[in-house]
């Protein structure tokens, strides 16, 4: 077992070295580095970040510092499914608290938990998403943008994702009618969050 553990280590850091070497190994590209890694791992591991500090020359104290600073840094583990939901003003006068409710329903979480134990699914709340004409708006991994949204249409969504992870595991296949029904379900809830352009926001509020 620990040598199976060595070598994912190695491996890390072996990923870690060509993200390094990318940027030409400069301070002046910390930050770069930084979102590559928080990329490729989901979050910046503490041994991860010493590890960067050693190959930059710097103290882990300044490596440290940028990663605390910036909000788009985490330390903590996050899920496959980064579910961000807007609780701007507009947001908020339109039902943001309602679509929590769901995505911590659905998925098991609450004030003191905001990732899922299979790190499949994270949830956050931003202040602004910048898309305040198509409030209330929820967004999955900075891609796909979903405005107007109603609890239903937002359980749908979060349903067909659950169902696609299933599927992936290789864990449905006794259930592949429902997931289909479910999938055509969630395509129609999609559509119809999508009627005003929503895949693109709009300037902030």
């Amino acid at each position: 077992m620990a040598v199976v553990g060595n070598e994912i280590f190695q491996r890390r850091f072996d990923k870690v070295n060509s993200i390094i070497e990318k940027h030409g190994g400069k301070v002046s590209n910390l930050i770069a580095i930084l979102q590559e890694i928080q990329a490729e791992y989901r979050y910046l591991p503490e041994e991860v970040l010493t590890y960067v500090a050693t190959a930059l020359g710097i103290p882990p104290a300044t490596v440290y510092g940028v990663a605390t600073f910036y909000a788009q840094f985490s330390l903590k583990p996050k899920g496959k499914y980064i579910i961000k939901v807007c609780d701007g003003t507009a947001c908020h006068v339109r039902g943001s608290e309602k679509l929590r409710y769901v995505v911590r329903e659905k998925l098991g979480l609450d004030d003191s938990k905001d990732t899922t134990d299979d790190l499949k699914f994270t949830l956050e709340t931003v202040s602004c998403i910048g898309a305040c004409g198509l409030a209330p708006v929820v967004t999955v991994n900075d891609r796909e943008v979903y405005g107007q949204l109603t609890p239903e249409a937002l359980s749908i969504i979060l349903d067909q994702l659950v169902a696609k992870e299933k599927s992936s595991d290789g864990t449905s296949g006794a259930n592949s009618d429902a997931d289909a029904d479910a999938d055509a379900d969630a395509d129609a809830a999609i559509d119809s969050t999508r009627a005003a352009g929503t895949d693109v926001p709009g300037k902030g509020c």
